[in-house]
């Protein structure tokens, strides 16, 4: 049959279960479709091909449906077409021994296959067929069997496609399955239950040969594993259940043919009982045997199969409903005010894959895993797609087992030295020679202080001990000089770095007393269609009026390195000169120790972008008196903004650095200070008490180290990464140009800053509802939730962040939501 004609015969018949129109179902889309809770769903998983998957999908219907429940059997890939068709099988199968069970509930039943390759569909072979068994009872239930793919050659998916010129992407595979399992079942009360058998074994391939195992994480859906009960079976029944567990699955039940070994005792004893083993009779080999006798003395199994994917099913719906309120009774989150959180808006997630979450909700009365975009890139963590995240997992638990967690000082192990030559020959390259591990950003901000400030004594200690004689003494007082805006860390001396802001207050740091200089900065934004440069009154001289500011026609015209000899380039370095005078010596009574800046973009400060000029005759001017620069790339840093450390932007080095967050990829915390040889040098001697003491029983993190080699090397590979554009160099633009125009114009927008991996919206507001405390966007926020997009603001400032694998066709599709939302907003 051509698929045209079963196009049309798919779309002429009625079905008892009210799908999408069949031409919907080959639409790719950014954002997989809801799945259904309202229904038990299990994937049925083999150890190894001819393990017996469609014996148990079979017997397991046959279970379901005798309990007066309906069932969807879905077989998303199934080769061999028409002479082997699994859904056939389970169909007939299921069919013969209700008959012969005598059942007291009507049966409706039917068989289809959606999409055959032409070779299968000259074979010819039943593409549809419709069964109603009579019961004796008026109750009616539903079986429906579907083949969503179908080759002819009985070899692998990707053998097959290949060969017969059927080829489907991975998502068009995830999203037409995940369109039978949505909330769009006729049936909400949970007597419908939906299976989907796999094809081979767990890490068989796929199609386009993604591992099965990782084409299906996406959905997460629970598993019934079949097992192997033959010789060898306990390895490679073990080797599929770890696969499983590493990429996220559940696996609520595993079940296998007895074959006189008795396997089960050593599965139960590995898995420490808690996950059910369940033996089946072993299955007649006679070739002609119909199975009938099979099927009735395997009947308690399957009801016992049954009760376990029901108790687990139940008890995991009741966990998802229970924990908003748990968490309001149990956490205290940071950055929150608790009195503002409604308990009916606590996100419960599900689990995370690549760029989503799958999120628990109720929606219109039915409950359902929904996928939410995390445009907030976890806290700004986040950068792996589907395929980094297996691989991460995969390396981590490797680590995990290989070392656990080992000391460092002293000691030497391949995770810590193979992350620290990568660091230095990645964001370091060119300035950097060592490598100080910790745990967090802010700690990593601390540890740059104390190493800036002993590098500025030893600089300036001839001076200091002969001109003031207070190089030992009490009364030196060494500040930083940082940007107003900047946020560094929440501990204590990281605040003291940093200017007065909802983050210093009396309530969050009684102790609070800024040892900083913090200079106003000049910032760029987007607005109606231009960049425009901002300078602050305390900056603008004769020649620049708060109305000649000037304008650029792109973003990279901000960053050249011909602005260096401009009237304004003067004007800055007029300015910082007189500040360092004003504010360093021996007449003030103090010397500014450190500059600290976030090169480019302020992330938490609101994500304000400041003028690279600005930033780099600021940095040149405080090497030129001998003061160490600190860049805070713990937000900037692995190509946030575009490239793989924001100084490359700025076109300037740092003499200490500090990277966190993107660094492992968002899986693990891991922290590290980079410093040049000269900031190490200073903290040699003979002495224990010259080096530097500080530490965490953390330090060099194994799994922490094997995170960020792993993701470092992935994101600047152009053949793990395709943002990368053609020079190596740089990632693509990811923020459609056109849609950014249009919102940088809308009345209700003040700015926007687009950079890399980062699109930040402030919008237009006044007085109280500006500001980190403002509850301005939340209306807005929660619509954007509603379509699927997961964004915490900054007062009245929104923002879209992908992570550097993220790609341009989802970046649009999220940014055209945003547009579409602001363009109807009235707060």
């Amino acid at each position: 049959m051509s698929p045209l004609l079963l196009l049309r015969r798919y779309n002429s018949r009625r079905f008892s279960f009210p799908y999408p129109p069949f031409h919907t179902l080959f639409s790719t889309v950014s954002t997989p479709p809801p799945l259904s809770l309202s229904s038990p769903t299990f994937t049925i998983w083999g150890a190894n091909t001819g393990v017996g998957k469609t014996l148990v999908s079979t017997g397991l219907s046959i279970s379901v449906l005798s309990s007066l429940q309906s069932l969807l059997y879905l077989k998303p890939l199934q080769t061999g077409y028409p002479l082997d068709s699994d859904s056939r099988f389970v169909f007939r199968k299921v069919l013969d021994q209700l008959r012969l069970a005598n059942c007291t509930n009507s049966v409706v039943a039917s068989n289809q296959i959606l999409i055959a390759s032409r070779s299968a569909n000259e074979l010819g072979g039943c593409s549809h067929e419709e069964v109603k068994v009579n019961g004796r009872q008026s109750e009616e239930v539903r079986l429906e069997c579907k083949t969503l793919y179908a080759w002819r050659e009985a070899v692998g998916p990707h053998l097959a496609a290949e060969r017969e010129g059927l080829m489907v992407q991975d998502e068009v595979v995830r999203d037409v399955l995940g369109r039978f399992l949505g909330p769009q079942s006729r049936d909400g009360d949970g007597s419908e239950w939906r299976l989907i058998e796999t094809a081979g074994g767990v890490a068989s391939p796929g199609p386009t040969g993604t591992l099965q195992c990782d084409l299906y994480r996406p959905l997460r859906l629970p598993g019934v594993l079949v097992g192997d009960g033959r010789l060898g079976g306990i390895s490679t029944t073990i080797s599929a259940y770890e696969s499983l567990v590493l990429r996220g699955y559940d696996v609520p039940v595993v079940i296998f043919e007895d074959n006189g070994l008795s396997n089960e005792v050593a599965l139960l004893s590995y898995l420490k009982k808690r996950v059910p083993v369940l033996v089946l009779p072993p299955i007649p080999k006679d070739p002609y045997d119909n199975l009938t006798d099979w099927f009735l003395d395997s009947a308690s199994v399957f009801t016992s199969l049954q009760d376990e994917l029901l108790l687990f099913h139940s008890r995991r719906v009741e966990r998802l409903k229970d924990m908003p309120k748990k968490a309001k009774d149990l956490f205290w989150w940071p950055f929150t005010q608790h009195d503002l959180v409604p308990e009916n808006s606590i996100t419960v997630i599900d689990s995370r894959c690549a760029e989503s979450f799958s999120i628990y909700k109720v929606k219109d009365g039915k409950e359902a895993i929904i996928p939410q975009f995390d445009a907030c890139a976890s806290w700004w963590t986040q950068g792996p797609d589907l395929s980094l995240q297996t691989e991460l997992a995969r390396d981590v638990g490797y680590s995990a087992s290989r070392y656990g967690h080992v000391m460092f000082p002293e000691n030497v192990y391949e995770p810590a030295l193979r992350c620290a030559e990568l660091l230095l020959d990645g964001v370091g390259k060119g300035w950097a020679s060592r490598v100080y591990y910790s745990d967090n950003g802010s700690t990593a901000v601390e540890i740059a202080l104390k190493m800036a400030f002993r590098k500025f004594l030893h600089d300036h200690s001839s001076f200091l001990t002969s001109q003031m004689n207070i190089l030992n003494g009490t009364d030196l007082q060494l500040k930083v000089l940082a940007l107003t805006g900047g946020y560094h860390g929440d501990t204590l001396g990281a605040m003291e770095a940093q200017s007065p802001s909802a983050y210093t207050g009396f309530f969050q740091q009684p102790w609070y007393s800024g040892r900083g200089i913090f200079l106003e900065p000049p910032t760029v934004f987007f607005t109606n269609g231009k960049w425009n440069l901002s300078v602050p009154d305390s900056l603008v001289s004769d020649n620049l009026s708060s109305e000649n500011q000037p304008s650029f026609g792109f973003r990279a015209d901000i960053f050249c390195r011909s602005r260096d000899s401009s009237t304004i380039a003067d004007m800055y370095r007029a300015y910082i000169c007189q500040q360092l005078s004003l504010n360093s010596g021996p007449n003030q009574g103090t010397f500014i120790g450190a500059l600290l800046i976030e090169p480019v973009i302020q992330g938490a400060g609101g994500m304000n972008m400041i003028d690279p000029l600005f930033q780099r005759i600021l940095v040149s001017e405080c090497k030129k008196c001998r003061i160490p620069v600190i860049f805070d790339e713990v937000f900037t840093g692995f190509w946030r903004l575009g490239r793989e450390s924001a100084a490359e932007l700025l076109g300037c080095h740092p003499d200490i650095a500090c990277y966190a967050k993107l660094m492992t990829g968002g899986l693990i915390p891991l922290a590290a200070t980079l410093a040049t040889e000269d900031v190490f040098q200073v903290f040699r001697g003979t002495s224990k008490l010259r080096a530097l003491l500080h530490g965490h029983s953390y330090s060099a993190h194994a799994l922490g180290c094997t995170a960020t080699a792993k993701a470092v090397q992935w994101f600047k590979d152009p053949r793990t990464n395709a943002n990368i554009d053609s020079s190596g160099t740089q990632l693509k633009e990811l923020w459609d140009g056109e849609t950014i125009n249009k919102i940088s114009s809308l009345p209700n927008v003040k700015r926007i800053v687009s950079i890399g991996t980062v699109c930040a919206i402030e919008l237009e507001a006044e007085g109280s509802d500006a500001g980190y405390a403002s509850q301005y966007a939340t209306s807005l926020i929660r619509q954007l939730r509603d379509d699927g997009i997961y964004m915490r603001p900054l007062g009245n400032v929104i923002y879209l962040m992908c992570g550097p694998c993220t790609s341009i066709d989802i970046c649009t599709h999220q940014l055209n939501k945003v547009y579409e939302r602001i363009l109807a907003f009235d707060s």
